[in-house]
């Protein structure tokens, strides 16, 4: 029998944490639906977080979970997958952990082709902390940390992976679920690193101070807004990290005369 979404869901820890208008709810759900769509087991996937709002999300999934320090879903997730290359591990971070204090662990896991997939929900603020401001906050945006305005340029977090080697590079916003669901459910199906960027609105800090409105604002707002690029952006077929360290390790094993991997179960 095929699995659904709720095959994934720990129904047990709901209702979920978020606050009224904020889209990691739907980032969720559009998770667990690729998950379903390509009918994971959830005893070999490998859900890998870090400290956020959306690095909650770890809470209310029946996979195995790892939920790390700040800026260091990457690191773990790297090493989870270099050792259990069978596994399907996810890395889910706000832009907060991903690009700002995890900026170089972000970098290198692109560099590496890693086989992690990488969703990042931005909302253009550290939203658990108290709204201060990130490495994709907008000039001139208005953040706890910068009441008068935003003095520094953004990440344009896509562009940095593509750059940086990524296979696979797309975003897209949690008024496009469909597109979202397609699009998380490709980078999971795919070699190598995958980063999908979700845009989403953070009513209590950055909407607030920034007088964007409420929820619906917001996502009427986002929804239209101009000259974002959306969907895959980039699709590559670079060899991962670990089919290259494979070679190696074979070759290794070829140079030493050992016949068999001294870690096969």
């Amino acid at each position: 029998m095929s699995r659904t979404y709720l095959d994934y869901l720990n129904e047990k820890a709901m209702p979920h944490m978020w606050c009224p208008g904020c889209g990691n709810g739907n980032i969720l759900k559009a998770l667990l639906a690729a998950f379903a769509a390509l009918d994971l087991d959830p005893r070999k996937t490998v859900v890998v977080t870090g400290i956020g709002c959306w690095g909650k999300a770890d809470d209310y999934v029946t996979t195995n979970a790892v939920h790390g320090t700040h800026g260091r879903a990457l690191a773990l997730a790297t090493g989870i997958k270099a050792y259990r290359p069978d596994l399907t591990v996810v890395a889910l971070m706000g832009d907060g952990d991903c690009a700002t204090i995890g900026g170089n662990h972000f970098i290198h896991a692109a560099r590496r082709n890693v086989g992690i997939t990488a969703v990042v929900a931005n909302n253009h603020n550290y939203g658990m902390t108290g709204g201060q401001f990130s490495a994709t906050t907008p000039a001139g945006s208005r953040t706890s940390t910068s009441p008068y305005g935003h003095a520094e340029e953004a990440f344009d977090l896509c562009e940095l992976a593509r750059a940086a080697g990524a296979n696979y590079v797309a975003r897209t916003t949690v008024c496009h679920y469909r597109q979202m669901e397609k699009l998380i459910t490709e980078a999971l199906a795919g070699e190598g690193f995958s980063l999908v960027e979700v845009m989403t609105p953070c009513p209590t800090y950055f909407g607030r101070l920034n007088r964007r409105g409420g929820p619906p604002e917001m996502w009427r707002s986002l929804k239209e807004e101009p000259g974002l690029r959306t969907g895959c952006l980039v699709k590559a077929s670079r060899p991962s990290f670990e089919a290259r360290y494979a070679e190696i390790q074979k070759a290794a094993r070829a140079l030493t005369g050992e016949e068999r991997d001294p870690d096969a179960r």
